[in-house]
């Protein structure tokens, strides 16, 4: 799949405003500082069209990407350690799950975890969460330029086991080597076909 053109032409914390389109939207979730708008920049190749930042918990609103004016990438705020308050991230909380209860249109979950770490309580939480919708997950381990070669094969299968998914479920990722962003494109093409 090539990326030819992209528009950010919606953020929206309500149904009213979600797209009216219908077009097919891939959802991406993830903790703050997983790396979520480098992996859009990266898919998108644009340098900085998806903001990063350095100050977890940026992204407060459900962003929808508009690409090839053919699906939607949908970014969500990111869960775990952001520097928002309580009654903030339970507002995240009920964004998310809005919109998850709502789209017919959601093809799929790109779930981003710190491929470096175990995951998080938080993103065993949120693998669970999504399970519970019955809506299709991808496991897109970030990262991976910043752990030795060696110690790859143990941190998938820790990531595995502690998920309790399959090894299909999983891809490796990096904003760094473009690892895995053609294997991701390819996932998307085939589900819009």
């Amino acid at each position: 799949m090539k990326i030819n053109n992209v528009n950010l032409p919606i953020t929206a914390v309500r149904k009213s405003q979600y797209p009216a389109d219908d077009k097919c939207e891939f959802l991406l979730v993830g903790r703050s500082n997983v790396g979520k708008s480098s992996f859009i920049n990266t898919l998108i190749n644009r340098k900085n069209f998806a903001r990063t930042s350095a100050t977890p918990g940026k992204t407060q609103t459900l962003n929808f990407f508009l690409i090839n004016n053919e699906f939607y990438l949908v970014d969500v705020p990111g869960y775990g350690f952001a520097r928002v308050s309580k009654k903030l991230k339970n507002k995240f909380g009920m964004i998310i799950e809005d919109y998850l209860e709502s789209r017919k249109n959601l093809k799929n979950v790109f779930m981003l975890v710190d491929f470096r770490h175990k995951p998080t309580y938080d993103d065993v939480l949120m693998y669970n969460f999504l399970q519970y919708y019955n809506i299709p997950v991808t496991i897109v381990a970030t990262k991976i330029d910043k752990v030795k070669k060696s110690l790859h094969d143990k941190n998938k299968n820790l990531i595995i086991k502690e998920l309790g998914i399959s090894e299909n479920d999983i891809i490796l990722f990096s904003t760094i080597t473009k690892v895995g962003k053609e294997e991701i494109l390819n996932k998307i093409e085939t589900m819009l076909n």
